[in-house]
This record gives C-alpha cells, sequence and structure tokens, in this order.
C-alpha cells in the first residue's frame, strides 16, 4: 500500500526527576527508578492510502526513553506490547472495552475529520519530499588500494529509496551493501548505500537513487582524481612547486651579486 503520513498528532511529554527510592509504575506497580531521568512519549500518527477513498490507518506510539514499547494499530484492533515492561500494562488496556473501542474511533474522529478540515482549506496533504544525494570515499586501510564510495540520500519522505551503482555505465552486483532506513526526527528518511571497488584513473562511478517524489532517477557521478578536494591539492602543490623553485632562484641571485660586490 502506498501511504502517506500526514498530520502527526500533539506529542505528549512526560518528563520526571527520580530519587534513588522506588516509584510508583505506570500500572501501580512499585518499582525501582530505571534510570535518574526518564522520558514518556505519546505520539499519534494518520496514514492514508488515497486520501480518505482507500484505507486510514491509525496509530498511537508510546515511546519510553528513546525505546518503542507499546503501540496501537487500527489494523491490528488492539494494543500491542513490544517490550516485556509494557505487556502488564497492555494487557490492562486490552481489558478495557471504552478505551480500546475510543482508539479504534480515532480512525475517524481524528484522522478523517482532520483530512477533512485540511483539504477545506486548500492544503493538499499528499507530502513528497525528494532525496538529497552525495557520494563520499574512503580507503579501507593507509595501504589498501580498495576504495569504499558511500552513496547517502536523505530528506526524503515517504520512506523507500532504490539505489544503484554503475561503473562506466554498468551496474555493479559485486561488492555491493546496503544499510537499514532511518527516520529523522523531522519526519523525512535516510538511507545509504556503499561500493567497494579498485578505481582506475579514467573510470567514472555513478550513483542512481529513484523515489516516488521523483520523476527520473537523480544520478550524482564521481571520478578518481577529480574531486575538488583532490583538485585543491594538486593545485596547492603545484603553485608551491612553482614559488619554491622562484624563490630558489632569487635567493641564489642575490647572493651571487652580494658575492660579486664583495670582490
Amino acid at each position: 500500500m502506498g501511504s502517506g503520513l500526514i498530520l502527526p498528532g500533539t506529542l505528549a511529554l512526560i518528563v520526571a526527576l527520580l530519587g534513588p527510592s522506588t516509584v510508583h509504575g505506570r500500572g501501580g506497580r512499585m518499582e525501582p527508578p530505571p534510570a535518574a531521568h526518564f522520558l514518556v512519549q505519546w505520539k499519534p500518527e494518520c496514514h492514508f492510502a488515497d486520501g480518505t477513498r482507500g484505507e486510514v490507518r491509525y496509530l498511537d506510539t508510546l515511546l519510553y526513553g528513546r525505546e518503542e514499547f507499546a503501540r496501537f494499530d487500527s489494523r491490528r484492533g488492539e494494543f500491542e506490547a513490544l517490550t516485556p515492561m509494557a505487556e502488564p500494562d497492555v494487557r490492562a488496556w486490552n481489558s478495557e472495552k471504552e478505551r480500546v473501542d475510543s482508539e479504534r474511533a480515532q480512525v475517524d474522529a481524528f484522522c478523517r475529520y482532520n483530512y477533512g478540515v485540511e483539504e477545506g482549506r486548500g492544503i493538499t496533504l499528499t507530502r513528497k519530499d525528494q532525496p538529497m544525494v552525495k557520494i563520499s570515499h574512503t580507503k579501507a586501510g593507509p595501504l589498501a588500494h580498495l576504495t569504499l564510495l558511500l552513496c547517502t540520500a536523505t530528506g526524503y519522505y515517504p520512506s523507500g529509496v532504490r539505489f544503484k551503482w554503475l561503473k562506466n555505465g554498468q551496474e555493479q552486483a559485486e561488492g555491493v551493501g546496503y544499510a537499514d532506513e532511518i527516520q529523522n526526527g523531522d519526519w523525512t528518511f535516510l538511507n545509504q548505500a556503499m561500493l567497494e571497488t579498485v578505481p582506475q584513473r579514467g573510470d567514472l562511478y555513478a550513483c542512481q537513487v529513484e523515489h516516488s517524489s521523483l520523476k527520473e532517477p537523480i544520478t550524482v557521478q564521481w571520478e578518481p582524481r577529480s574531486s575538488n578536494s583532490a583538485q585543491s591539492k594538486v593545485w596547492t602543490g603545484a603553485v608551491g612547486a612553482v614559488l619554491g623553485v622562484v624563490f630558489g632562484a632569487a635567493g641564489v641571485s642575490f647572493y651571487l651579486k652580494t658575492r660579486r660586490a664583495a670582490l
């Protein structure tokens, strides 16, 4: 299902400072504090397949610290424990019919309702952000000939990109690796693809990225010894060599003139 995430609900935050003694858990239990500080977050989300004409999916995510520990998914229709710590609370929540019915009703009361409000204000709710793509490189080791090329695509939405490595126009399959997609703090995503290769002078590498926001793939090229930094280093070295010759010649000339005058 091609879903679009829109209208994230207001994030509810609870920050508490805990002393060294025991505290009441969220289910009324007495527990030792897990840390000096903790953060609890509720994060409601709406996913739309095709506006309100397709499936509308409501997610209510609960996070403890930086870990998602429980979730309500309208597809599932009940709360789900994602960590052992959440299991007693989730059992209690699922036993409360009114609580579960209220969460199920958010598909219409929260998602569809707010979609209609924003649509009535003339706001386009289908969000698509194009990826920014760059290539970086590093040596596998100080004495190694192997070069690691890293293609990074970031800032795109919704999730899902496809990478393709090309060498002199030919797609590469050997030495290719992929990272896990990461969600950024601004709801966009980041992903990376790596290529292990032994570049030769004259080779031309390219990273091609496809995404639903693009009519055509983005292609970024990399050529050995052709980066700006490499050119800068070569140019700096050449200028230094020329200046060294000039100043060296001037020094020799001054020395000879002084020598002749003394004679």
